[in-house]
C-alpha cells in the first residue's frame, strides 16, 4: 500500500465534507472547494476521517492512490487554514506597490509591470520588497507565485530579482574574479 495514500485525513471542526461518488465538496470558514477524482478511487468519510482506497495494485492505481489522498487533504487544509507563498524582491530600486487588487512591480524594466490577481487569490504587499500570495487553492497560489517570480527571476551574478522567501540563489563569480583566479 502507498504510505501517503493509506494515511487517514482528519476532518477538523467547522469543515463540512460532501462525497458523491468520485466528486468531493469541502466547505469551511475560508471558502468552498469541489473537485472530481478518478472513478476507480474509493473515497469514504467515517468517524470524522476520510480514507482513500484503491481497487488493485496496478501502477496506475498506485499512482492515483497517493495523489487523490494528497489533493483531498489540500482541499481540507485550504478551506480550514488557507495557503500562503511569500516573495522577496532584491535589487536597488526594485519594489512592489499595491494598486487595489493588483500589484505594480518596478523591477528594472523601462515601465512598471502590473500584475492582476486571478479570482480566489489575494495579493498583499507587506513592505516594498515583500509580497504575499494567499488563497484556499494550493495549486492556484503556487501558480500565481510562480508567475510573479517569472516577471524578474533572480540572476546569479548580483542576486537581483524576485525570489521565494527563503530561496537560496547560487551566486557566480564575475569575469574579473574569473580572470584574477
Amino acid at each position: 500500500m502507498s504510505r501517503v495514500g493509506r494515511q487517514p485525513i482528519v476532518v477538523p471542526d467547522g469543515v463540512d465534507v460532501t462525497i458523491e461518488g468520485s466528486s468531493v465538496s469541502v466547505k469551511g470558514p475560508k471558502g468552498e472547494l469541489s473537485s472530481r477524482f478518478d472513478a476507480d478511487m474509493t473515497i469514504e468519510l467515517a468517524d470524522g476521517e476520510i480514507r482513500v482506497t484503491r481497487p488493485t495494485d496496478q501502477p496506475r492505481h498506485r499512482a492515483l492512490h497517493g495523489l487523490t489522498r494528497s489533493l483531498v487533504a489540500n482541499m481540507i487544509e485550504g478551506v480550514h487554514q488557507g495557503f500562503e507563498r511569500s516573495l522577496e524582491i532584491h535589487g536597488i530600486g526594485y519594489r512592489a506597490e499595491q494598486k487595489g487588487k493588483s500589484v505594480e512591480f518596478s523591477v528594472g524594466y523601462s515601465n512598471p509591470v502590473m500584475f492582476d490577481a486571478p479570482e480566489g487569490v489575494e495579493l498583499t504587499v507587506e513592505t516594498r520588497t515583500l509580497v504575499h500570495v494567499r488563497g484556499i487553492d494550493k495549486q492556484a497560489v503556487g501558480e500565481v507565485a510562480a508567475q510573479i517570480r517569472r516577471i524578474r527571476p533572480p540572476e546569479p551574478y548580483k542576486g537581483k530579482g524576485i525570489r521565494y522567501r527563503g530561496e537560496h540563489v547560487r551566486r557566480k563569480a564575475g569575469k574579473a574574479a574569473a580572470v584574477a583566479g
